[in-house]
Parts: C-alpha cells; structure tokens; sequence
C-alpha cells in the first residue's frame, strides 16, 4: 500500500484549502474550480477536497493523526496556532478508545473533527459506558482529563 485516500466534500473550496494547507503544512497538488488534492508522503495520504452546494453535517465520526510523542502533540497544536487555528479543546490523560491518550481537536470549516494524538498505553477494556470519543466537560484551562462520552 502507498496511500491511504480520503475524498472529503466541503461548502467553500478556498477556506478549505487554506484550512488543510495549514493543518498539513504543505499545499495541494492539485486545484480545480470544484477540487483540491494533497499528496502526502507522511503520512501517506492522497486527500481530495470536492465542492458542494450543501454537506449534511459530520458523516464521519473523526479524522486524527496519530503522533509519536506528547511533545509532538504540542508542537502541532502551537504551529496550528500560530497559523489561526485554535484547539477546540484538549484532553491529556484522557481514557478514551481502549486507550490512555494525550490530544487536542480542532474543526474545519465545514464541522469536521480533527484529533492529534499520542496513545501513552493501551487498556483491554474502554471507558465505562463510552462506545466512542470525545469531551463532555472543560476546565477553565481548557484542558479535559479522563473525559469520554459517547
């Protein structure tokens, strides 16, 4: 296998780009008047953006990148940041998919969920009650721990 491929349909092609440009660090490949298309080696992903009139909400549950290190997890949230895209929360220590996890989620213009993530250790049995995840309640740091619901 050499990518994996997402087709993603958004509202506004030109927020999207500059979005996912950001979010990847790298621009598309390829652009059309109803299509973008990043090409990346790491992770390996062929990524199309396709104009539509109207998208229904979130058809996804999520999308994530996996991460090799806490340190990873924060030196994507500040370059995120520096480029104007804020964490819409973050959870560190978080119990959540089988899993103990550090993470911080964002949103694209169009509602999609986006997690950056480093999984810290990994549990046979998820968190009482959860079939999926995500955050139920904030501090005033606007850090969650141990938070999951469904």
């Amino acid at each position: 296998m050499k990518y994996v491929h997402v087709g993603l349909n958004v509202t506004n092609l030109e927020k999207s780009i500059e979005f996912y440009s950001k979010l990847f660090g790298a621009e598309p490949v390829k652009v059309k008047p109803d299509y973008a298309k990043f090409l990346l080696e790491t992770p390996g992903l062929n990524f199309t953006l396709n104009l539509r009139d109207e998208v229904g909400g979130n058809q996804v549950g999520h999308f994530g990148i996996q991460v090799e290190s806490t340190e990873e997890v924060i030196a994507h949230k500040n370059r995120l940041a520096k480029n104007g895209i804020l964490s819409q929360y973050d959870e560190i220590n978080t119990a959540c998919c089988y899993a103990l996890q550090d993470k911080f989620w964002i949103h694209d213009p169009d509602g999609n969920e986006w997690e950056f993530f480093y999984t810290k250790a990994n549990f046979e049995e998820n968190s009482a009650g959860t079939s999926s995840c995500c955050v139920d309640t904030q501090t005033p740091q606007n850090t969650n721990t141990n938070n999951c619901c469904s």
